[in-house]
């Protein structure tokens, strides 16, 4: 998808409204229409891209700092920092978008399933090497 067709760039550029909580050169914040609690925001980069590995680092920097001052004035004490990419990871719109989602009670916010799995310590300890050395071989 364009930038030009992406709905979170149309709110960027003003063509669509939206509740701004906060906003300076990289980063863009606003409450989500659709949320899931009391205070569910976005934080997103300025900068289009689909998934995270999309957006140069230094755009990415201001997003946690962020998240954590709209966590700080909703007065969440419980929340989740949720970033989904790809569609079959839960993403929706193809821009990169962070969710600061309060967790005020057990009925509102997120609710997760976490199907944790048996590790064989052979294949994770390859594993292990692998991702590590692409890491390494990438700085």
């Amino acid at each position: 998808m364009s930038a030009a067709a992406c709905i979170f760039c149309k709110i960027i550029k003003g063509d669509i409204p939206s509740f701004r909580l906060f906003e300076n050169e990289k980063v863009f914040a606003f409450l989500d229409i659709q949320p899931l609690s009391r205070g569910h925001a976005l934080v997103i980069p300025k900068f289009h891209g689909a998934k995270l590995t999309d957006i140069p680092d230094e755009d990415l920097l201001d997003i946690l700092p962020v998240a954590k001052k709209i966590a700080k004035a909703s007065g969440a004490s419980d929340f989740n920092i949720l970033q989904n990419n790809g569609r079959i990871a839960h993403q929706v719109v193809d821009h990169v978008h962070f969710h600061m989602i309060p967790k005020p009670n057990e009925e509102e916010g997120m609710t997760i399933g976490w199907p944790s799995q048996e590790s064989d310590m052979d294949k994770l300890k390859a594993l292990h090497e692998d991702i590590k050395s692409k890491i390494e071989a990438d700085q």
